[in-house]
């Protein structure tokens, strides 16, 4: 469950003091006005519960200067929470009817602070930069399931302007980005999220608060932006080596990197120029590991 620690208490007010969030007769109501029947391939499962969204607004540690990206902001549940929370929202949907509805849901919800909503009809993950009114500091989301990690990596490498993020995730996914190396589940989403930021699991997010009720857990992961290991690659240099490394976790990094690499001989030659055992597995390897070897192949 999401925690709300008394001394949050009188911030959690202020955040949603001004902003009349919806509930589920509001969230139903909207649906059927837009004839919205959530679908599994936009990953649509809608928050519903106002004490909800002000914990995860909350759990953001926004500022007044903040100027935060939203993916998927769909009916509107989280959006609301956010207005009041920092300086300007820029909220990124896919789905057109609702992105056009969105506005008229801020302005007659949120009053005033409407007008420091932007809505943006658009696919996070071809976004860009220059498709923003202006660079966004943090990213607040209830990210689509099936998109997740991509969408969160896509927007770390193409803002470099964002410094923290709190996103909702499935269960699994958010241990995966948090997991550190030697874990069960550690592996890509765990090792490229950490080239960018440091992730820890916040809170679990019950199943309740959401229509459709989805049949998996959700969590919140906290990001911190952080600088990349020191190298003299590119970041995707890097990437194909964690790419190599985890296409068959049961192999020894000698064997896995065999391709990459060029032979098994060549592999083991930059593991042990790396100071990393060739019979070791990736998942043993941080972020920084990785780094080594993809400078060390030049």
């Amino acid at each position: 469950m999401i925690d709300a620690p008394a001394t949050r208490s009188s911030r959690l007010a202020r955040v949603t003091d001004t902003a009349a969030l919806l509930g589920p007769a509001e969230i139903r109501a909207l649906a059927a006005e837009l004839g919205v029947r959530p679908t599994k391939k936009l990953g649509q499962n809608f928050v519903h519960d106002p004490n909800t969204v002000r914990r995860i607004v909350d759990a953001a540690e926004l500022t007044a200067d903040d100027v935060v990206i939203e993916v998927g902001p769909g009916l509107g549940s989280l959006t609301l929470g956010l207005l009041s929370a920092c300086r300007a929202t820029v909220a990124v949907e896919i789905d057109p009817p609702l992105a056009e509805r969105l506005p008229r849901t801020a302005a007659e919800r949120a009053g005033s602070l409407a007008g420091r909503l932007t809505v943006l009809a658009a696919d996070a993950l071809r976004l860009r930069a220059a498709d923003l009114p202006e660079q966004p500091t943090a990213l607040v989301a209830n990210l689509p399931y099936n998109v997740a990690v991509p969408v969160v990596l896509h927007l770390l490498a193409e803002l470099p302007s964002l410094r923290s993020g709190l996103v909702m995730v499935q269960a699994e996914v958010a241990d995966r980005m948090a997991a550190g190396p030697g874990g069960r589940v550690y592996g890509v989403p765990s090792v490229k999220t950490a080239w960018y930021a440091s992730a820890r699991r916040v809170a679990t997010v019950p199943r309740t608060v959401f229509w459709p009720v989805p049949n998996v857990d959700s969590a919140l992961v906290a990001l911190r932006r952080r600088e990349p290991p020191p190298s003299g690659v590119s970041r995707e240099a890097v990437f194909a080596v964690i790419d190599a490394a985890f296409a068959q976790r049961r192999k020894t990094l000698r064997a896995a990197l065999a391709g990459w690499a060029g032979s098994a001989d060549r592999a083991a030659e930059l593991l042990l120029a790396a100071d990393i055992d060739p019979a070791t597995r990736g998942e043993r390897l941080d972020v920084a590991a990785f780094t080594r070897l993809a400078t060390l192949a030049g």
